[in-house]
């Protein structure tokens, strides 16, 4: 799916992962667990030669000069391996297994059931989001890479001289998309060109990749530097560079003129198996659309009221329309310069921090920052999100927020971002996931998304219970991010599925939050391009909700949220069905003690 096959924005910068021993099998003399690590083993090495960015990631040097194969072959050879695992996979007695070993089988089971699933849809023909995309993926390398020895920077010389190839076949398979009638929506390509109108560099120095040969490192001496900075340059300057500049001319002369003028996935050749698919991998259930959608009008419903009480409560004159036009136009609500917004989220974070001993009785060693969103992709990006580290990288993790365009960055929304992409949410849950002991590697990198943006938005939650929301304004913010995800049901549901536009999807979210105008129509366009990603947050927070009602209800007197808490994500992440299982598992254990 198009998570796996990117390695971009969401994917590759938001969650760090750690090496991690493989762990040694339950009993050598058990062919089950034999076989099920050497499969594991296999899938880890296949993983690392076919994402060699994502293996400097976790430390390994031996793909340190490529870049990911994207051409039509690539694909095809992963969607065979997947097939080649999968059936290897349940070929394995499950019964034979270990209590542990079962629970990381089925872990596998879900990622490889899933990437079989979504493999014939071809959706490499389209490797742009709306805030994301290939190009981001090459600018991504610089933050991946490792720049210990000198051999380092030698390899990263090689993924330079690699970018044209590496834009030339995506740029093709964009062409087969064209042929195909699978194209980026029109409607949406003026935000995505002006993105790329920002990525239009003159010198090696303006650009990201430079940033590298910014200090020269004490293991290299002053000449061999003065060599490798000449060569990043000319690099830079005679290969990349002209990259970015033809992209954007076949954005504008070749690929905008032959955009489909529909929105929606099921517009799409196949469309409506394929969104059918996406619900199923993004939500973990075994829901249709419409399901998806009533849901979303049922929660927006039971929001919209608690919206109107705390109009009520502050006295405010003039309706749920006039609230929203003043939230968005007081000048109270916004800082004034990118240093007063990041001043106040990391007053916030720090405020959050001191107050996780009293939901948690495990938290992770690795600290984080509080970070502007890079300029390079501020302008179509999203308020903020979460930039993982590897545990022992020589950062922690980084919690971005987007100082780009400050009249839409409403302070009153700054608690409930905080709690979701901070603590406790994404960063906790993540850190503590790359500290898992004696589990197989990929489960130090899986992040399904309905238990990850389940968790982030279940966090925002938590934070009436930890006192994080100061005044009625803050609680309408944690209100309109609640909102926000409720309205995702409904809007992703009706432009995929039941014939939305563009703007009636815009109107729809404009209406019912009080998110600014800006922030509308970038998530809005976000949703367009990545079909079905929008219903993870919410639906995997219900889950979690009503997992915590079944233990609480069970346990009565004995129940601990901070207990709770802790199973909850001592998996790390876990598809949803699991998470049932193991929280069952959690209950069963408390009433027995």
């Amino acid at each position: 799916m198009r998570l796996w096959a990117m390695i971009v924005g969401a994917a590759m910068l938001l969650f760090g992962c750690s090496e991690a021993e493989s762990p040694t099998p339950q009993s050598e003399e058990n062919p089950a667990e034999v076989a099920l690590q050497a499969l594991f083993d296999s899938e880890w090495e296949n993983y690392l030669r076919e994402n060699p960015v994502a293996a400097s990631r976790f430390g390994d040097r031996r793909y340190g000069s490529e870049l990911r194969g994207v051409t039509p072959a690539d694909f095809a050879r992963r969607a065979e391996a997947a097939q080649t695992l999968l059936t290897r996979l349940e070929a394995i007695d499950r019964a034979a297994l270990s209590a542990d070993s079962q629970l990381n089988r089925d872990m596998m089971h879900f990622i490889l059931a899933s990437r079989v699933a979504l493999a014939p849809y071809r959706d490499w023909r389209v490797p742009l989001l709306a805030d994301g995309g290939f190009h981001f993926e090459a600018m991504a390398v610089v933050r991946a890479h490792l720049f210990e020895t000198a051999e380092d920077y030698f390899d990263y010389l090689a993924r330079l001289r690699a970018i044209p190839r590496f834009f030339a076949s995506n740029i093709a398979n964009m062409r087969t998309g064209m042929a195909d009638g699978v194209t980026m929506p029109a409607e949406i390509l003026p935000g995505v060109i002006t993105v790329i109108e920002g990525q239009q560099w003159q010198t090696a120095e303006e650009t990201p990749f430079w940033r590298p040969f910014t200090e020269r490192p004490v293991f290299i001496s002053t000449q061999r530097w003065e060599d490798l900075r000449v060569e990043a340059k000319r690099l830079i300057e005679a290969e990349v560079i002209p990259e970015y500049r033809d992209f954007l001319t076949f954005m504008r002369e070749d690929y905008q003129p032959a955009a489909r003028d529909t929105i929606g996935a099921t517009a799409l050749p196949d469309g409506e198996a394929y969104y059918a698919a996406l619900v199923k991998f993004y939500t973990n259930l075994d829901l249709t659309a419409d399901e998806v959608h009533n849901i979303g009008l049922g929660e927006v419903a039971r929001i919209r009221a608690e919206m109107e009480a705390i109009i009520d409560e502050l006295g405010f004159e003039g309706g749920f329309d006039a609230f929203l036009e003043f939230l968005r136009t007081d000048p109270q609500f916004y800082a004034e310069t990118p240093r007063e917004l990041l001043k106040e989220a990391s007053y916030l974070a720090k405020k959050a921090d001191g107050l996780l001993p009293a939901f948690f009785t495990k938290l992770p060693r690795q600290p984080y920052s509080v970070q502007p969103v890079p300029a390079e992709i501020a302008a179509n990006y999203t308020a903020g999100r979460y930039s993982g580290a590897p545990l022992g990288a020589k950062r922690g993790g980084e919690y971005w927020v987007n100082t780009y365009d400050l009249p839409s960055r409403p302070l009153y929304a700054l608690p409930a971002l905080t709690l979701h992409e901070a603590v406790p949410g994404h960063h906790l849950q993540s850190a503590l996931r790359i500290e898992l002991k004696n589990v197989p590697n990929f489960r130090l990198n899986f992040y399904p998304h309905a238990f990850g943006e389940g968790w982030g938005l279940y966090s925002e939650k938590l934070g009436i219970e930890m006192g994080m929301y100061e005044s009625p304004y803050d609680h309408f913010g944690r209100l309109t991010y609640e909102m926000w995800r409720a309205c995702r049901l409904v809007v992703d549901t009706g432009m995929h599925a039941k014939g939305w536009s563009r703007d009636r999807a815009l109107d729809y979210l404009a209406s019912n939050t009080a998110l600014s105008i800006h922030e509308v129509t970038t998530e809005i366009d976000r949703y367009i391009a990545w079909p079905g990603q929008a219903l993870a947050y919410k639906m995997g927070e219900l889950k979690i909700l009503e997992l915590r009602q079944k233990a609480e209800k069970a346990l009565g007197s004995r129940f601990d949220v901070r207990t709770f808490h802790d199973a909850v994500i001592a998996a790390g992440g876990i598809p949803l069905g699991l998470l049932e299982r193991q929280i069952n598992a959690y209950i069963a254990a408390e009433l027995e003690t």
